[in-house]
């Protein structure tokens, strides 16, 4: 089987995810892509450039069974362009994140013209894929809030629609791994989101203070900073200066890694997350995750059942966090914090050679609907 997967933000996580699918697919993979430059610019005008781009494709003899879009594309406006391929193709959307409930720090930021493209972009196709059940729940609630302001004419009946032929379909990650024997040390603690207001540094700094005095550990502040980047870190990086062993964005992937395996504890303060990749990858290189009880975290990393729950999330407060961090620690002192998780067992249903004939099979299926 033949899939065309278009990709105009090409980076980061949604490169990883297509270059992933690319590689253990049993299905035959062409990928046209944009780097990730300008991701408003891709939404507004990629499907211009990928129409034409196909058309030349198809002029040339090509065909495809399947159409994977990602959630950059204006899947509608392509499909209009080109309707050689999108009349005959089965079309499927990949949701890694969306621009209803994605947050801004200001909510007349928003531009909702990016709202209706996903929406738009859901409707023309065959299935809506979602990375969670959080991601795809809290979207589709909140787009019928969204639709309900609309001053006539409100489509409300278009959201159960997409709601009828969405589906979840986890982020896969590769499998990092554990050198074995820890190093002798201190608690180390990790916390690797981006470095931007909606996970929350303040967070998780003010509970480090609440501990300093009577906890010992390493720190590693690590993930991508951004231009407009919180002044908190900066008086992080001189109030913690003794404490921390790796700080700032980590360019070569080996040394990413590496930061993650000599972690004992991988942090989360988030106030968005729709999947939780980076902690995803720190567990599976054996760090304990301690996450608030909210978002995507309590489906991802809740197990099979409320087992994990009281081991690895706290209740979101800066209290509860310092609290969990501090009994942490002496369980490191105990010789205890390891034997209590298994933590990677959790993870391992998302690796990828665990995950792809799920998406094959989901590919399959579309395929069967369309000629059906």
């Amino acid at each position: 089987m033949k899939i065309l997967a278009i990709e105009p933000y090409y980076g980061g996580s949604h490169k990883a995810f297509l270059d992933s699918l690319q590689k253990l697919s049993c299905h035959e993979w062409t990928i046209l892509k944009m780097p990730a430059y300008k991701w408003k610019w891709r939404m507004r005008g990629s499907a211009i450039s990928f129409a034409s781009e196909v058309k030349e494709l198809l002029g040339g003899g090509e065909s495809w069974d399947v159409l994977f879009f990602s959630d950059m594309l204006n899947g509608a406006e392509f499909c209009g362009l080109c309707p050689q391929i999108a009349s005959k193709a089965a079309k499927v959307m990949y949701f890694h994140e969306n621009q209803l409930t994605y947050p801004v720090r200001f909510e007349d930021e928003r531009d909702y013209q990016f709202v209706m493209t996903n929406m738009t972009s859901a409707l023309c196709c065959n299935e809506v894929w979602f990375n969670s059940a959080f991601h795809r729940d809290s979207f589709l609630d909140s787009l019928e809030v969204f639709i309900k302001r609309m001053p006539d004419n409100q489509p409300v009946g278009e959201v159960g629609r997409i709601r009828e032929k969405s589906f979840v379909y986890p982020q896969g990650i590769w499998p990092i791994g554990t050198d074995g024997q820890r190093r002798a040390g201190p608690l180390r603690i990790l916390w690797a989101g981006r470095w931007e207001h909606d996970k929350r540094p303040e967070d998780f700094f003010e509970a480090l203070k609440i501990i300093e005095d009577r906890v010992d550990f390493e720190l590693s502040v690590i993930g991508e900073s951004f231009r407009d980047e919180p002044e908190i870190f900066g008086w992080a990086k001189e109030h913690f200066c003794e404490r921390i062993v790796n700080w700032g964005y980590q360019k070569n992937r080996a040394d990413y890694e590496d930061v993650l395996r000599d972690s004992d504890i991988i942090v989360s303060t988030a106030g968005h997350e729709f999947f939780g990749v980076g902690v995803v990858e720190a567990v599976s290189a054996g760090c304990v995750p301690l996450l608030p009880e909210r978002l995507a975290y309590p489906e991802v990393f809740g197990g099979n059942g409320d087992e994990f729950r009281s081991e690895f999330f706290y209740d979101g407060s800066v209290r509860g966090l310092a609290d969990k961090l501090a009994a942490a620690a002496e369980k490191l002192a105990n010789d205890e914090l390891f034997p209590m998780g298994g933590c990677e067992k959790i993870v391992e249903k998302y690796y990828w050679p665990k995950l792809i004939s799920r998406y094959d099979i989901g590919l399959e299926r579309l395929a069967g609907l369309r000629q059906g």
